[in-house]
């Protein structure tokens, strides 16, 4: 297509993206983002990450009155910290409208959905209503069917307050089966489809979800180190833009050759928690296939009825062995949902032939057979669960 045959505004637009692009790839370079070559790959990486997920999200999800869910921020579009145990879909909604969830629970034993103002890296963060399958009952393997907007006070009817652009779910998936995961669909009920945004404004939007999400995780964790010191649990994260379920507290950890990170605690009194390894920039979660996240299900709790975890780059061959995939520093993330008060989190930083010392006499060992079994569990589930 020539120039003269395309039309000034498409053409515009088009441009604005090619020349948005070459700007990132140049915020890259400033000093605020990683500099070395490790994290400058993994920067141009995850920007390109970034672009795929925004993209599809504007131009192929832009429409409140014909929505659909798109899943993002999986195996293919990590952002923000993503916890393994979840699948997140994301669909654009309207007050003026009303719509309809149907779905399948499956192998899903929860899911949270959130009416929200945008997501957490854009001005306007804010969770306007929030419903989990456990408060109307619902459970593994039965079929739904909720409302979002209009009058009624049934249980499974969500309002949706002036500001909502977006129905968020987050599917739990504790014990990693390889069996079928949740189904969700959504529907319009009134209307035709008319509010599809033109392409300007599909590129505009995607260019800046893209520049927000690279700057906002990236200053995230940078802040969040500073606040407290390495090797150890802080004081609880406050996430105001997130869920009021949740609840965090990070361990950013620096560990030199040949060294290891022990975590012990008490058994947490929530109904889900789990320890979870990310790389320090952008909050992007290690490979999951690996053994890099352990929740309540999957963890094996001590003879002495407390909680014993290992970071370390080789196999210790212990219960609860945390792979740091030779990355020296990084973050252990402590998530603990539907619970009172956090857990406190001891942190001992040992020699890795030390491990087995530094344990309670009874814990056992793990052998190289048992231990590839668990990983081969882990990724036959997160095949099912993504379809790959």
């Amino acid at each position: 297509m020539t120039p003269q045959a395309a039309s000034p505004t498409e053409l515009a637009s088009w441009r604005e993206l090619l020349t948005g692009l070459e700007a990132l790839g140049v915020r890259l370079l400033k000093d605020d983002f990683p500099n070395d070559p490790v994290g400058r790959n993994e920067a141009f990486r995850h920007l390109t990450e970034q672009l795929l997920c925004w993209l599809e999200w504007s131009i192929g999800y832009g429409d409140a009155s014909a929505p659909a869910f798109q899943r993002q921020n999986d195996l293919v579009t990590p952002w923000g910290g993503p916890n393994a145990d979840n699948v997140y879909r994301h669909a654009r909604v309207s007050p003026r409208h009303r719509y309809r969830i149907r779905g399948r629970m499956n192998s899903c034993e929860e899911f949270a959905l959130a009416i929200r103002e945008g997501f957490r890296h854009t001005e306007r963060p804010a969770t306007l209503a929030e419903l989990t399958a456990s408060d109307i009952g619902i459970g593994r393997g039965d079929d739904f069917e909720l409302l979002l907007g209009g009058a009624g006070s049934e249980p499974n009817r969500v309002p949706l307050p002036e500001g909502a652009i977006m129905c968020s779910i987050r599917e739990y998936y504790f014990d990693w089966q390889p069996r079928e995961p949740a189904t969700f669909t959504i529907e319009c009920l009134d209307g035709e489809s008319t509010e599809r945004p033109s392409f300007a404004e599909s590129i505009h939007e995607a260019l800046d979800l893209t520049e927000r999400s690279l700057v906002y995780w990236n200053d995230y964790l940078r802040d969040a180190r500073i606040k407290q010191d390495d090797n150890s649990f802080g004081t609880r994260i406050d996430v105001p833009r997130g869920l009021q379920l949740s609840q965090f507290a990070f361990c950013f950890y620096d560990l030199g050759p040949g060294e290891a990170l022990v975590v012990e605690s008490d058994l947490p009194d929530a109904r889900y928690w789990s320890l979870q390894l990310y790389g320090m920039h952008f909050f992007r979660a290690f490979d999951v296939g690996r053994i890099t996240s352990l929740n309540h299900r999957q963890a094996t709790v001590g003879a002495d009825r407390r909680l014993h975890f290992v970071l370390a780059d080789r196999d210790p061959g212990v219960p609860n062995w945390l792979d740091t995939m030779n990355c020296r520093v990084a973050l252990l993330n402590f998530r603990y949902f539907w619970g009172s008060t956090l857990p406190t989190l001891e942190t001992r930083v040992v020699p890795f032939d030390s491990v087995r010392a530094a344990l309670p006499v009874a814990t056992r060992v793990i052998d190289p057979t048992t231990r590839e079994q668990e990983l081969h569990a882990r990724r036959d589930h997160l095949a099912w669960r993504f379809r790959t």
